[in-house]
């Protein structure tokens, strides 16, 4: 009982702290300190280090000696790197996706894209509540669009990448926008147009569309089209329109944008 007890500390405190690491509310860098996180959180000393560790492996903590633990950074570098591993990772499994995919497969990418739909959002007047059910619901039909794939080590690595991609994207991407945005800084305009073309339904409508013909090749260009339209909004906030040559090379049309 007493075991049984702790586990459920623990996993409480794994799934708060993963919670608001993959929203950005603890920030890539920052020193989590156990006394700090144990009075914010109401969680005991075992089970903290306990899920502290979990998340270590994931590779959303990091130890530092003698220091204890930080919230994994976050960097451009690490944000291309994940890109090409989701277009190597993710693609496969949308491709097995739409040739395995049944009618409760179909039913469940079509209610992801409704529920998607329903999130109508404003750049400029994002609150962190919407941010944090828009990108929930995101998450959600990309996972669907997936979901029939067989290959389980592929799915598992699709996860860990899409988790650091979110923490990414939330970070240097979405968070400096959506603040340029409301108060409109100068020379901003084009990262607040590239995070609304992003953002916007259509393109998931169309790739939800390809997938639900068994279209393939326009479901495989979509898909890439739209990571190129995640990562651009990086492209124009942080690098005035300069996506790195890796990244031009690996999704198409980046370069132009």
């Amino acid at each position: 009982m007493q075991d049984h007890e702790q586990s459920t500390k623990t996993e409480s405190a794994y799934r708060l702290l993963r919670r608001d690491i993959l929203a950005t509310r603890l920030k890539p860098g920052a020193p989590m300190k156990l006394s700090t996180l144990r009075e914010s959180y109401g969680i005991g000393w075992t089970p903290l280090r306990e899920a502290l560790s979990r998340l270590e492996a994931e590779g959303l903590v990091t130890a530092i000696s003698n220091r204890g633990f930080a919230v994994a950074p976050v960097s451009r570098e690490e944000l291309d790197d994940l890109t090409r591993a989701r277009l190597a990772v993710e693609m496969p499994l949308l491709i097995e996706s739409i040739q395995n995919g049944d009618s409760a497969w179909e039913s469940a990418v079509v209610t992801a894209h409704y529920r998607l739909s329903r999130c109508k959002v404003s750049v400029e007047r994002f609150s962190e509540s919407e941010v944090d059910e828009w990108d929930e619901k995101h998450a959600g039909f990309h996972t669907a669009l997936i979901s029939a794939a067989r290959s389980r080590w592929l799915t598992r690595f699709q996860a860990t990448i899409s988790d650091q991609l979110r923490r990414h994207h939330r970070f240097l991407s979405l968070a400096p926008t959506i603040r340029a945005a409301a108060g409109m800084s100068a020379g901003y305009e084009e990262a607040v147009s590239a995070l609304e073309d992003a953002m916007a339904i259509e393109h998931h409508t169309e790739l939800m569309e390809a997938a639900l013909d068994r279209d393939i090749e326009r479901a495989r260009t979509l898909m890439a089209e739209h990571i190129g339209f995640t990562v651009n909004v990086y492209v124009q906030s942080e690098d005035g329109g300069r996506a790195s040559p890796l990244l031009a090379q690996s999704v198409p049309g980046l370069a132009s944008k």
